[in-house]
């Protein structure tokens, strides 16, 4: 009889746990989402030989939305691994027609097959290369330390370097037959992309490490002069700047009128925040602070944007209003960009760690006006039963 008493009263518990569960998690909450570790094969979409799936530059697009097509890597096999050099590798990489485009501090660019990844060339300079690809119509331009490249996608044979002063972390955008960069000279450059020529340039106040964003006739770049440029892409003319609290080191991403981009605050100043302009005339729309330095990228899709910080999270904002979805702690820094594909949500971490998010199962809310009155019947009726089956003494 105890044993039956004993049953019912853990059912009673469970049930009632999971019902105060249902009724006390918000909408929001349960759109938290599951964090696993996967191999960072995001980039590697277009594996099979071209077309849509094409990650050609950083971020994936001229507007830097961080968000692309193709299959969701939802497990843990390596496809392959190459080895390239003891030098560490800050470039992230391009991938179009079934090659792999990426350049290493040892002061190459090397192409490799995205199937297996066989080498098929590689093209030396004499210095590092910290700037990520862009390939475009069958060529490869990035950024070294003092220089920008065109380099045939078939050999690597150079077509063209230009000068740009100083270390170029800038990622190029290439629209239209130019090239879009930035230089730690604290100039934004207008390229040539057939030969290189340059067609204008506009200086800021600090380095440009930003990679520009090119939307609809208007180049979108942040400054360690602490601010966000909108330049005109035919004369490099300013349109507008947005002045943060401290170095914008982070790339924008521009998204139905929206520019959305992160500043850096850290050393101890003001700033750590995520920033949401109009485009047309860089008015504030919203901003969202964090608890630390916001280096990372952000990836807009659906109406949500994807941000990392230095205060170790990854966040999901309201594309509109700014307002927190939700947030996951890794366990370092998170300066990574975040790329989307297929609704996963990749980004790495300090932590040495390549987190995937995908949505959890909505849990069903219980409503309030039922449980109270279950839990009593319930409670009642476990009381009774236990009651009638006690012995008599």
């Amino acid at each position: 009889m105890k044993k039956i008493c004993a049953v019912l009263l853990v059912l009673l518990i469970a049930v009632s746990a999971f019902s105060v569960a249902g009724r006390g998690e918000s909408s929001q909450n349960r759109l938290l989402l599951n964090a696993k570790s996967y191999v960072p094969t995001v980039y590697a979409a277009d594996s099979g030989g071209g077309g849509s799936d094409s990650w050609s530059m950083f971020h994936h697009d001229p507007a830097r939305t961080g968000a692309g097509t193709g299959n969701p890597v939802l497990n843990g096999t390596l496809l392959w691994n190459h080895f390239i050099s003891d030098y560490f590798i800050h470039s992230s990489p391009a991938v179009v027609e079934g090659v792999v485009y990426i350049g290493s501090e040892d002061g190459n660019v090397y192409a490799l097959n995205a199937t297996n990844g066989n080498q098929l060339w590689n093209y030396t300079t004499g210095s590092g290369f910290l700037s990520s690809p862009a390939v475009v119509n069958g060529v490869v331009y990035t950024g070294s330390y003092s220089y920008v490249y065109a380099l045939n996608t078939t050999n690597g044979a150079k077509i063209w370097n230009s000068s740009a002063g100083e270390v170029v972390y800038s990622s190029p955008a290439v629209v239209d037959g130019v090239v879009y960069v930035g230089s730690r000279d604290d100039n934004v450059y207008a390229l040539n992309a057939s030969n290189g020529n340059k067609l204008w340039n506009y200086t800021t106040g600090g380095s440009i490490d930003s990679s520009p964003a090119v939307v609809n006739g208007v180049v979108y770049v942040g400054s360690e002069d602490s601010n966000v440029y909108a330049l005109n892409a035919s004369n490099g003319n300013k349109l507008w700047n947005y002045t943060t609290n401290y170095f914008v080191e982070s790339s924008p991403a521009v998204d139905n009128g929206f520019l959305y981009i992160g500043c850096d605050g850290r050393y101890g100043f003001i700033g750590q925040n995520v920033y949401a302009l109009n485009t047309t005339n860089g008015a504030k729309i919203w901003n969202y602070t964090t608890s630390g330095s916001v280096e990372s990228s952000p990836a807009v899709v659906g109406g949500v944007v994807y941000v990392g910080s230095a205060d170790d999270n990854i966040y999901a904002l309201n594309a509109t209003s700014g307002a927190k979805l939700w947030n996951y702690t890794t366990g370092d820094y998170v300066w990574s960009s975040p790329a989307v594909v297929n609704g996963v949500v990749y980004v790495g971490s300090y932590d040495g760690h390549v987190y995937a998010f995908v949505s959890s199962p909505a849990v069903p809310e219980f409503p309030t006006v039922f449980f109270i009155p279950i839990l009593m019947l319930a409670t009642l009726m476990a009381l009774v039963i236990c009651k009638r089956r006690r012995p008599k003494t």
